[in-house]
């Protein structure tokens, strides 16, 4: 079996196991993080919140969050998912219940997690402790992606590196800006 082949199939056996991993409250709380993460609602609710208490810092690291997100958004959903076509994990591995708003898109990359990792990276930079809080909520995102059935393992591993390369892609701007035009 070529390298291909075996990562493909290890990815395939941990989605599985992970689909079908869990207690029975994991799978009530679930659905409430696929919701706070869809259309980047928990990501925009925390930027409106850091700016709001968090002073210059807070309002800092909520634009450099969405700055990074929606970079993340772009790269993930609007560049790789067009050039790398992936089926979801089959709809048979995948338990009833979380099979009723299953994406029709690509699979790879996973977008939600690209811009969970984008904003929690970029906010990281500039105020610590709240990117610590943002990257744990971005774990929970990404494991929540496989574990519905939405992605494979291989899926939200690139939507988290798209999402960090948006972060310094978006951390390095300004000083590039700065030393080439002006």
């Amino acid at each position: 079996m070529g390298a291909m082949a075996s990562l493909r199939d290890r990815d395939h056996r941990l989605a599985r196991r992970t689909i079908a991993w869990g207690p029975r409250w994991l799978r009530r709380v679930a659905p409430a993080v696929e919701e706070a993460a869809e259309h980047t609602k928990l990501w925009w609710a925390a930027a409106g919140a850091m700016a709001a208490v968090g002073g210059w810092r807070g309002r800092t690291a909520a634009a450099a969050g969405v700055s990074a997100m929606a970079t993340a958004e772009v790269l993930s959903s609007g560049v790789a998912k067009q050039l790398y076509r992936r089926r979801r994990p089959p709809r048979e591995w995948v338990p009833p219940d979380n099979l009723r708003d299953r994406p029709d898109s690509s699979s790879f990359p996973s977008g939600h997690t690209a811009a969970a990792f984008g904003f929690a990276g970029a906010v990281a930079t500039v105020w610590p402790a709240a990117g610590a809080a943002c990257g744990a909520s971005a774990v929970t995102v990404a494991t929540q992606r496989v574990h519905s059935g939405a992605h494979y393992p291989t899926d939200v591993a690139a939507g988290g590196a798209i999402g960090l390369a948006a972060a310094a892609l978006v951390r390095a701007v300004p000083r590039l800006l700065r030393r080439y035009v002006f």
